[in-house]
């Protein structure tokens, strides 16, 4: 443990799982309205867990990653867009923790914790103004805009004719806009919209160069000195995205058994559990779902110990890291996808809570950082020593 004792992070997952029956309740109006739900957020933020990855001199916890993991499960368990929208503004505090210290005395000086979208695509261009920068730019999946206080967004400033930098500008909330985008078939109750940047003008000390980010280097990393703020970024951005994923998983292998309990053969009245088949498929989901757990941990655990060794973490074991974390995923949603079809034709229905888990799964696990093949691409080039492409 780094801030937080073992005992006060118990403390803080348990007052996290409090709230999951009303996270349960209040999924599926939050799915419907497109955003998530405002009791909830405020509830959660009730709990602390936002100021998980805030440094401690500014009063944060800097929570072990086990129990970052843990929350992540646990409320993507009941709702994964609920689980993602948590994970990811825990963790957007951590970016905000890698920026110079004028920037976080700055903004955390002032308030205990961001709640904040951080957009490292790089769809913005920056050019350099007496000021500081000037930013515009589009960007999509704009996952915690809803409830945000300040956004984070990758620009791209060009340095010379064959160079440019890629930096990550704060802002306040209100310099962006939200146009209403967010019509998709999962994860709708994320409220992920675009976010736009129309001639915004950032100090200087609001932005940070993204590279040394990636491999705890940043002068936030080396302000702090703790090993929560060496993690490799890009696997830890991964596993962020991934445990609310795991813990989809792990609900569609439960509801799955439940199911069997509670479901009859039609015509012969019998239930499904007493058939050897319906035995087999669920001893095989449940432990699926079981094995992708212990491989995020597992994989999570090999982040921190990145972190605590002081070491940098090489590229080409921050993309096995990616890669392997992306196969999590895809296990993950295989399990959900099985667990469906074999749950009947109630499965089927929209309003039926497998669905609802399959609907998310599906469109989470199409973000860029889960892509098999660009992540297996990058750990490819690396293992055969050419050079890599793009941040990593």
């Amino acid at each position: 443990m780094s801030a937080m004792s073992e005992l006060g992070s118990r403390t803080l997952r348990e007052r996290v799982r409090t709230l999951l029956p009303a996270i349960a309740a209040a999924a599926e109006d939050a799915e419907r309205n497109r955003k998530p739900d405002d009791d909830v957020i405020a509830a959660l933020a009730a709990t602390g867990v936002f100021r998980s990855y805030v440094p401690r001199r500014f009063g944060g916890y800097e929570i072990d990653i086990g129990t970052f993991i843990d929350i992540g499960i646990d409320v993507g368990a009941v709702c994964t867009s609920t689980g993602w929208i948590t994970t990811f503004y825990m963790e957007h505090n951590w970016l905000l923790a890698h920026f110079a210290p004028e920037a976080q005395q700055h903004i955390f000086g002032t308030q205990p914790y961001v709640l904040a979208p951080g957009a490292i695509s790089p769809n913005g261009r920056a050019v350099p103004v007496a000021d500081g920068y000037e930013l515009n730019g589009r960007w999509p999946w704009g996952t915690g805009i809803v409830h945000a206080d300040w956004v984070m967004l990758n620009g791209i400033v060009q340095l010379t004719n064959e160079t440019s930098q890629a930096r990550l500008f704060v802002m306040p909330r209100a310099a962006v806009e939200m146009p209403d985008t967010w019509y998709a078939s999962g994860m709708r109750a994320t409220g992920s919209h675009d976010i736009v940047a129309e001639h915004v003008v950032v100090p200087a000390h609001l932005s940070q160069d993204l590279a040394p980010m990636g491999y705890g280097a940043s002068p936030g990393a080396q302000w702090h000195g703790s090993a929560t703020y060496r993690y490799p970024m890009i696997p830890f951005l991964a596993l962020t995205a991934a445990a609310p994923l795991v813990g989809a998983a792990r609900a569609a292998a439960a509801l799955f058994e439940t199911r069997l309990n509670d479901r009859r053969l039609y015509g012969g009245g019998s239930r499904l559990a007493e058939k050897q088949a319906s035995q087999i498929r669920m001893a095989h989901l449940v432990t699926r779902a079981d094995a992708t757990e212990e491989r995020l941990r597992s994989l999570g655990e090999r982040i921190a110990q990145w972190g605590a060794s002081g070491d940098t973490c090489p590229p080409v074991e921050r993309a096995r890291l990616r890669l392997a974390i992306a196969h999590v995923v895809s296990d993950a949603a295989a399990i959900v996808a099985d667990a469906v079809r074999a749950s009947g034709a109630t499965a089927q229905l929209s309003n039926h809570p497998l669905q609802r888990f399959q609907r998310d799964i599906v469109t989470a696990s199409a973000h860029t950082i889960f892509d098999l093949d660009a992540a297996g691409e990058l750990y490819g080039r690396l293992r055969l020593g050419l050079e890599a492409r793009g941040l990593i």
